[in-house]
């Protein structure tokens, strides 16, 4: 071989060096841009999570909040009835729940049908739906009407906020630890608040009659079960078809048991309007905003924002029917929502 073919052999073999160590260097380079690719979606994923995250806690913030407004507004608008009209509570409940229900289970129909109609095959969730309605449900639709008619929406709406102590202790006990030091300084606090609303701080005399305090006490436990008990159902078949079932059961029940139709009060449009106003917002929309919210923050947190109940209530109290809280009385109702910032 000539030198000239020799030259040329090796200057094709040079270019196809310099053309391999090109290609790796693009591979590497690609490599390199599609590792740089990944991390940044990666980091974009993790933010768009968190995002959605923040924008799920902020909306449940919001529907928890807004739910126990209803409710405290709820719970002042039934004490009128009941002193205006005299209205039985156990009627009033009967009325919210046959007539809550439907609404619940239109909604379900229209938004969800699917999801409604998987509620009804599943046998186990019916059941379940059951145990709703008896254990959470009708406890404390009763339980709050009838603390409510003994005493007044603020007092008992303060003492359905020891629900927070019971919730605590439930977590302690799933958890298998014991509480914190401001858990305990919330119970603390808690016993306290009972004792300054219940006897307006003379040891020797309640100031709340027997049957007010533990319709009241019987609120807190039935609040623990209604934080707790429904949520797997509501995140597996919705907050609609969940509430407009149970409230159909516990409803039935109730009316049979009570026969409301025996027991029509003298009502006139002012009256009805009222009725109305309490199965339509402090019912179906308490219900419905309040259960929604705290599927998105959860019980403990829920349990907190709940808070805005027994505070509305107490300024609706005293703007609406004029109640008068003494001192002692006013410290209670401190105590006892002091303790569940500390205890949430």
């Amino acid at each position: 071989m000539g030198k000239e073919a020799k030259g040329s052999v090796t200057a094709v073999d040079g270019g196809a060096a310099a053309d391999g160590a090109c290609g790796r260097e693009g591979l590497a380079s690609g490599a390199a841009r599609a590792s740089v690719g990944a991390v940044a979606a990666g980091v974009r994923s993790r933010a768009g999570a968190a995002d959605e995250d923040a924008r799920r806690k902020v909306r449940g913030t919001l529907l928890t909040l807004a739910g126990g407004t209803l409710w405290g507004l709820n719970g002042t608008l039934s004490k009128l009835l009941m002193g205006s009209y005299d209205v039985d509570p156990l009627w009033m409940v009967c009325v919210r729940e046959l007539t809550a229900c439907w609404l619940f289970l239109a909604m379900a129909g229209l938004g969800t049908p699917e999801r409604l109609r998987g509620l009804l095959r599943d046998r186990r969730s019916l059941w379940g739906v059951v145990g709703v309605a008896f254990g959470s449900i009708l406890l404390s639709q009763v339980a709050y009407l009838e603390a409510i008619d003994w005493t007044n929406s603020a007092t008992a709406t303060v003492l359905q906020s020891l629900s927070v102590v019971i919730v605590m202790l439930v977590v302690c006990a799933r958890s298998r630890r014991v509480p914190r030091r401001r858990e305990l300084v919330g119970v603390a606090l808690a016993f306290g608040g009972t004792y300054l609303v219940a006897t307006g701080g003379n040891p020797a005399a309640l100031s709340l009659p027997p049957e007010g305090l533990g319709w009241g006490l019987a609120c807190a436990v039935a609040a623990t079960i209604l934080a707790i008990q429904p949520l797997e159902l509501i995140r597996r078949w919705g907050n609609f078809a969940v509430n407009g079932l149970a409230f159909l059961v516990s409803g039935v029940a109730l009316s049979l048991a009570y026969r409301p139709w025996e027991h029509m009060p003298a009502l006139d449009g002012a009256g009805w309007a009222m009725v109305a106003s309490s199965v339509v917002l402090g019912t179906f929309g308490a219900y419905a905003l309040y259960l929604q919210g705290i599927k998105e923050v959860g019980s403990m947190r829920g349990s907190m924002l709940g808070t805005a109940e027994p505070v509305v209530a107490t300024l609706s109290s005293v703007l609406w029917l004029g109640v008068v809280f003494g001192p002692a009385e006013l410290a209670g109702f401190a105590m006892i929502i002091a303790m569940v910032f500390l205890t949430a």
